[in-house]
């Protein structure tokens, strides 16, 4: 309770207010960050508020990214769903007032003034909402639609173990507060082009797996132009490989050739797999990291580490 009067006293003592969220957005920091937005500027009409990063099309329906102010020496910075000052985006060779952190993921470091880590939490976009409904910022109906997309998107429609009693209690209260009609906003998560459909039908042909039970696929920018892809989007569809009963870690890893890099996805059914992660310069949760590659040569040095996690969990599963 603490925290959340910190955090509000905060967002009403400054006029100007700068959002951000970490590199390679997903529905999670962009919800959060554009609910939050939303809260504040509901609350507190006058202020100046501002979301900043690289945008995205696909999931510009979120929101659209500001410019960021020249002058950020008096203004607040709240960063949101991440962990670590390396992957916070658009706020290089900026300095603030007062810096606050409010994140989801397991401690990397501390670069905040002010640090609320909730690592039980569902999502980013779970503790705005407690942050709302514990303080005097407004919940929208659009706040809500915003919030509840990251969430949705963050647990996957409620099936992984960090979703709790409380991630059940802060919808229902939202959707009961907002009379938000939520089953409307699926389609706009999940709806998809055929030449993405037609590009998971390709990592599905082409999933290898190991003896070990890590699943993977290395994809360069032939087979990313040849379907219309980016490099971002088979991380967007990793979680639809989570139920194949051989493959128990599994990881995209795609060139990212305007970035000059391999961008991968990974996730887990049970290894732990953001140490991995970590020490390839990469992190996030347990069973859910990413990372980014200089060359496929490391793409392999990190299948082999994978790989190897998923040998140790087996025979330690085998013991038991």
């Amino acid at each position: 309770m603490f925290r959340y009067r910190q955090i509000y006293k905060k967002i009403k003592k400054y006029d100007t207010i700068v959002l951000a969220r970490h590199i390679g957005p997903d529905p999670d920091a962009l919800g959060s960050t554009f609910g939050l937005k939303e809260a504040i500027l509901a609350t507190f009409p006058k202020k100046k508020v501002y979301t900043v990063g690289a945008g995205t099309q696909k999931f510009r329906y979120l929101g659209v990214v500001d410019k960021m102010p020249e002058d950020t020496s008096k203004a607040l910075l709240i960063v949101l769903d991440t962990p670590d000052k390396k992957r916070v985006d658009g706020i290089e060779n900026h300095t603030f007032a007062y810096q606050i952190k409010i994140d989801h993921h397991p401690y990397v470091e501390t670069f905040c003034d002010m640090e609320w880590i909730d690592d039980t939490a569902s999502s980013a976009s779970q503790l705005v909402m407690e942050l709302i409904f514990h303080t005097r910022l407004k919940m929208t109906k659009e706040v809500a639609s915003k919030l509840f997309i990251g969430l949705v998107a963050d647990t996957e429609r409620f099936l992984y173990a960090y979703t709790t009693p409380k991630t059940f209690q802060l919808v229902a209260k939202m959707i009961q507060k907002t009379q938000l009609p939520f089953t409307q906003l699926y389609p706009t998560l999940y709806s998809r082009p055929l030449r993405e459909i037609r590009f998971q039908g390709y990592l599905m042909s082409n999933l290898m797996v190991t003896e070990n039970g890590f699943g993977y696929v290395k994809m360069d920018e032939n087979v990313l132009e040849e379907y219309k892809v980016d490099a971002a989007t088979a991380g967007n569809m990793i979680n639809n490989f989570n139920y194949i009963e051989e493959v128990i870690a599994w990881g995209f890893f795609s060139q990212d050739k305007a970035n000059n890099n391999i961008r991968g996805s990974i996730r887990s059914r049970g290894p732990i797999i953001n140490e991995v992660a970590a020490s390839f310069g990469g992190g996030g949760h347990a069973y859910a990291s990413g990372v980014k590659l200089p060359d496929f040569e490391k793409v392999d040095e990190m299948i082999a580490a994978l790989d190897q996690v998923c040998k140790e969990y087996r025979e330690q599963e085998e013991k038991l």
